[in-house]
């Protein structure tokens, strides 16, 4: 059996509400297109057309940056003075190609102009004291940094103290303190007004030198389309322009660099795509800094030397090369500790070794998290008894909180909720060990279950088609919040399925219903062929695809996730109802009267409907799947039905419109508010006019309702066609003996049984009704 690493959240855009049915037809697209947008906050036409068609009036005025013109008439004046300008970068995609921008904007406007990119082993990350002093003594008059500097408090410091202006151009996270630069360029500075935060480093490069040129800089796509790409920032606003008319500039790029890049890496720049900067060239510029000096990525970016491009190219692929070895190497190595009887028991994971190249841990780190899906640390332990690494997380876990309270086990850390650095004394990596699974409890790790993933729809394999493609690659180009859609299918067999690569790593395979064909490929997954080969059922979830091979095109799935079992039980407890969810053939369990009345006639011809009433129910046929449709009022009810049905495979919706938990019971002070309404009004309408009475009193409706049964079973009322009416003198009564009361109680508790508990709690429970039998 192959387990589904997420949980698959079906947003079934194959069946188009009336509103994206609507727009479908106004903005002139398909109606499942129509649906993608309006999930993603598109719902006018006017918004649709712009987000299809990316044009440079959506880029927005660069000088509404924060300090821009004070930071650009800076820059000016060292050009003009002829000062020597030296542009501070870093060593990943997105500060190489920063850097590059701003050398090639300097350049061009005739500045005298350095770049600096920092090492990652001896400079670390950022502005660096001894860098910036470095620079200055060997006649830098100007600093400008790029994709760093807010966090530079001390090297700025330093550099305005021997007299050096720092301006600072950047987008990461500001810290509380900022740095006293002569100018901070940055798209989220408090209390700036720029219309879009989302900018990376090599996005506020491209500002500075629409800037600095009064115009939109062309030539510069390219590199700001890398740049963004490689630093997941998110693809909507002007980071989709620069992307989208970055990719075409790419395709047919007069760069020397960037040709010799895209030729090593095997793409063919006609076929280039988002896809290509992420897998292919992002990896091939982030390999140098990784594994040493990134300088030369800047140089075979901006090179216009034919001759030294290849030879920089073939440096960088060949360094990529040693960086995919190195993974593979270490990543062995990590995954048999990770399963080693002293971790696989553990929550979470603290992976260390010896001689493990420090700048590929973050890579081998999510390795590691998309094997065994368990937030994991993965550190080399120096020869002077430290251990230095990263880590990465999963979404259900916050990494950096779990290890913030334990700064004492460390010498050195910092990072966010999906991934950290750090440094640790080798001899305290058992007590942070310890640690980090004490907070996987406080954080219920293990209650989580798989994180969701949004898949658009569900679809039958000859749904798959070219047009579908095409219509779908109106959204690209694909990224951070403009996920390319995911797409499930669940075939009648899978065929062909083979391990390929060298080693066999990969899995290809092929999805057939009737005539209908697919192939299918997912990396890294070529170990599960056998249990594929084997598995009677198989639902796969995954991204249609243009594979071309020889001229020829065909489409392809690439796998993201994939079951080789529907599962006994899944649980999909929902407070809104929808027809999809009765199309299967199977038992529909209802618990309720007037669901029941409202639904049956929703159900497919091959569904059969039935109301537990507290009379014995017959066993259903051999693998039928049993839809619990809404919430029991009692958890004995379930328990009682279930095994009386005794099906195969439970899908549990578990429908309540509105918690009763949350509205909880009503208190004293609204019961005597009621009360004292009764006492003084006669003759009170409820059938018609428990609106206004709610408003009236300032009570929720469900709960007048609740609280006026109450009231009527313990003889306080009378209510006659609708009428109400207080009783005089009534009797003493305790409200809490009222049948409504403990049906209410009963419900809340049920609530907590079963709509409350985590899913996985939920799933064993139903999985242990059915063993029963």
């Amino acid at each position: 059996m192959i387990a589904a690493q997420y949980r698959w959240q079906n947003k079934h855009v194959d069946q188009p509400t009336t509103e994206a049915q609507a727009l479908a037809q106004a903005a002139s697209v398909s109606p499942i297109i129509a649906q993608i947008l309006t999930n993603r906050g598109m719902t006018t036409p006017e918004a649709v057309q712009a987000f299809l068609t990316p044009g440079p009036e959506q880029l927005h005025d660069a000088n509404q940056l924060h300090d821009m013109q004070k930071g650009t008439d800076r820059i000016e004046q060292a050009i003009s003075e002829e000062q020597q300008i030296t542009i501070y970068g870093d060593y990943d995609a997105d500060g190489v190609t920063s850097t590059a921008i701003m050398y090639e904007t300097l350049t061009t406007l005739g500045a005298k102009v350095n770049y600096y990119i920092p090492n990652r082993f001896t400079d670390g990350y950022g502005p660096n004291v001894a860098a910036f002093e470095k620079l200055i003594a060997a006649g830098t008059q100007l600093l400008v940094t790029v994709d760093n500097g807010v966090s530079g408090n001390a090297a700025i410091a330093a550099a305005n103290a021997k007299g050096v202006d720092v301006v600072v151009t950047d987008h990461h996270e500001l810290p509380q303190d900022l740095p006293d630069a002569y100018a901070i360029i940055h798209p989220r500075y408090p209390g700036a007004e720029y219309p879009f935060g989302g900018l990376s480093g090599a996005g506020v490069a491209f500002k500075v030198a629409q800037a600095l040129r009064e115009e939109i800089p062309q030539d510069l796509l390219d590199l700001a389309a890398i740049g963004t790409v490689a630093d997941l920032v998110p693809l909507v606003d002007e980071n989709r322009v620069l992307v989208y008319f970055g990719l075409k500039l790419l395709q047919q790029d007069e760069r020397p660099g960037l040709r010799a890049l895209i030729k090593a890496a095997g793409i063919h720049p006609e076929e280039l795509t988002e896809q290509s900067i992420g897998f292919g060239l992002a990896p091939r510029l982030n390999a140098l800094g990784r594994l040493g000096d990134a300088g030369p990525a800047v140089d075979l970016l901006t090179t216009l030397d034919d001759d030294l491009a290849t030879q920089l190219a073939q440096k960088t692929e060949q360094e990529n090369r040693r960086r995919q070895d190195l993974v593979a190497q270490i990543s062995e190595a990590a995954l048999a500790q990770a399963t080693d009887a002293d971790h696989r028991d553990r929550q979470t994971l603290i992976i260390s070794g010896h001689d493990w190249h420090e700048g590929v841990l973050g890579i081998v780190a999510s390795r590691i998290v998309e094997q065994t899906g368990k937030p994991t640390l993965v550190l080399n332990v120096n020869a002077d008894g430290h251990a230095k690494g990263s880590g990465r997380s999963v979404e259900a876990f916050n990494l950096f909180q779990a290890l913030d309270g334990h700064r004492d086990l460390m010498t050195a850390f910092g990072g966010h909720h999906m991934a950290v650095g750090l440094t640790a004394p080798a001899d305290q990596l058992g007590a942070l060990a310890d640690a980090l699974d004490q907070e996987a409890e406080a954080q219920h790790l293990a209650d989580q279950g798989p994180s969701e993933l949004p898949v658009a729809a569900t679809l039958a394999v000859g749904d798959a088609t070219m047009d579908l493609y095409h219509e779908l690659a109106q959204l690209a180009p694909f990224g951070t919040d403009n996920a390319q859609p995911l797409f499930a299918f669940e075939p009648e067999s899978v065929t062909q399925v083979k391990a390929i690569g060298k080693t066999g790593d990969h899995l290809k395979f092929q999805l057939q219903a009737g005539k209908a064909r697919l192939n299918a490929i997912q990396f890294g997954a070529g170990k599960t062929a056998t249990a594929l080969q084997m598995a009677s059922q198989v639902a796969v979830l995954g991204t249609l695809e243009d594979n071309v091979w020889q001229g020829r095109h065909s489409l392809q799935l690439m796998v993201k996730d994939l079951r080789t079992t529907e599962p006994a039980v899944v649980v999909e407890r929902t407070n809104r109802l929808h027809q999809a969810m009765f199309t299967a053939d199977g038992t529909y369990l209802f618990f309720h009267q007037n669901i029941y009345q409202q639904l049956a006639h929703y159900l497919p011809a091959g569904a059969t409907a039935v109301l537990f009433d507290g009379q014995s129910l017959s066993p259903v046929a051999p693998e039928t799947t049993v839809f619990l449709v809404d919430c029991p009022d009692l958890t004995s009810d379930l328990t009682t039905a279930v095994s009386q049905l005794q099906p195969a495979h439970i899908t549990a919706y578990l429908y309540e419109k509105e918690s009763l938990s949350r509205l909880g019971l009503p208190t004293r002070p609204q019961y005597a508010k009621l009360f004292k309404f009764v006492a003084t009004h006669q003759h009170v309408d409820v059938g018609h006019q428990l609106t206004q009475l709610s408003t009236f009193l300032q009570i929720p409706r469900t709960q007048l309702i609740f609280m006026i049964q109450v009231f009527f079973e313990c003889g306080f009322v009378t209510i006659d066609h609708g009428i109400m009416d207080g009783v005089a003198q009534p009797g003493h009564k305790d409200l809490t003996a009222a049948p409504s009361y403990q049906l209410r109680q009963q419900q809340i508790q049920t609530e907590a049984d079963l709509l409350a508990c985590p899913s996985a709690e939920l799933t064993q429970r139903l999985q242990g009704l059915m063993d029963r039998k």
